[in-house]
């Protein structure tokens, strides 16, 4: 036992397997599987302009939950920017709002939620009617009395309270199933795209065969192609059957282009095996291109926006997002697929997909291009 274990002691590499993965993958997921929801962006259209309605929008920017960043004055220009992404829900206060609570009657709010997260809505959902709960309770308080006496009015009684009408777009359903897989999807493309190459690639090493592909007329670069060519086609085939698999069994719905999310995820795959090739590189040996997979790997995938939505990561993490290629796939298939939104809408994240996709793929060439000379 004291011989084994001295022997780790001097063998670096497991001695930092030990000590460096759980640190990482702790502190990483402990940030980023945040179930609680903060600072939502809200929009707000106030027709009443009065006191009372700007007490209401006050209380909901004041949570933690919220973050006023936009007005609007008509609701078309609201629904505009939830589709956009501008904000992610709005507040809709009618013009009547202060009058119906003067007269002691029940007055409604919209609430527009984007629902293509099923959870991040509910949860939304729940902290609005929260803090409107607590609005109406300070409503029966002595200061509103006052504010009303002030009025005049014979038929003033009790201030009425305000009722909370929520609207979920683009997954009226809340099926939850909807955002997961969506998002699973990019996440599909990247992790078997990056452990697919690296083992392609580990393994010709392994078997030697590398120094006979050396030993051909083959050029360099038609040695790169002929390896990359076809684990990027059978890997899309892999991706078209996901996608047909979304759609039939999950019954997701694709009111957006076909081609542009099967292209955004070709775009995913190249950047996989660019990752896979990168680390094939480094490694000797499938055990060690595992072992690299697992540092790599879970960050992107806890970093994505997969599972969990972007905006419950602090927000120091949140930049960080936008440099993983599947937070940008999702967010494309997700628009597209559910929101039927296009390329006049989602190019900003197919540029940066391409970016993305071209640095790994150039860069892992480059690593293979070197060791084969």
């Amino acid at each position: 036992m004291r011989k084994e274990l001295d022997q780790i002691r001097r063998d670096r590499r497991i001695v930092i397997s030990l000590i460096v993965p759980p640190v990482l993958q702790l502190l990483l997921f402990g940030f980023v599987l945040n179930s609680k929801v903060e600072n939502l962006r809200l929009g707000v259209i106030d027709q009443s302009r009065t006191p009372e309605s700007r007490e209401l929008i006050a209380d909901l920017g004041e949570s933690r939950s919220f973050r006023l960043t936009s007005s609007f004055l008509a609701p078309t220009e609201l629904t505009n920017a939830i589709s956009d992404g501008r904000v992610q829900a709005g507040l809709v206060i009618p013009y009547d709002f202060a009058r119906d609570l003067q007269r002691g009657r029940q007055a409604n709010v919209q609430f527009l939620l984007n629902a293509m997260d099923a959870n991040t809505a509910t949860i939304a959902r729940n902290y609005a009617q929260g803090v409107i709960t607590a609005y109406s309770s300070n409503l029966q308080g002595s200061g509103l009395h006052a504010q009303f006496d002030r009025i005049g009015s014979s038929d003033v009684g009790r201030p009425g309270r305000v009722d909370l009408q929520p609207s979920f777009l683009y997954n009226p359903g809340l099926l939850a199933s909807w955002f997961t897989v969506t998002g699973v999807l990019g996440l599909l493309c990247i992790l078997n795209g990056s452990l697919v190459a690296s083992d392609t690639m580990v393994k010709e090493r392994e078997v030697g065969t590398i120094e006979q592909l050396l030993m051909s007329p083959a050029s360099t670069s038609e040695i790169i192609v002929a390896k990359i060519a076809p684990l990027f086609f059978l890997l899309c085939i892999m991706a078209l059957l996901s996608i047909g698999l979304a759609r039939l069994v999950f019954d997701v719905p694709f009111h957006g282009s076909f081609l542009l999310v099967y292209f955004g995820a070709t775009l995913c795959l190249l950047s996989g095996i660019g990752i896979g090739t990168f680390i094939a590189t480094f490694t000797k040996s499938a055990e060690q291109s595992q072992l690299a997979s697992f540092f790599v790997n879970p960050p992107l995938s806890a970093l994505s926006g997969a599972i969990t939505p972007m905006e419950s990561m602090p927000r120091w993490m949140q930049p960080l997002a936008e440099l993983n290629p599947i937070y940008h796939f999702g967010v494309i298939a997700r628009a597209s697929m559910l929101k039927g939104s296009g390329m006049e809408t989602l190019w900003p994240n197919f540029l940066a997909l391409f970016a993305i996709a071209i640095t790994l793929v150039s860069l892992s060439v480059l690593r293979f291009r070197k060791q084969l000379g």
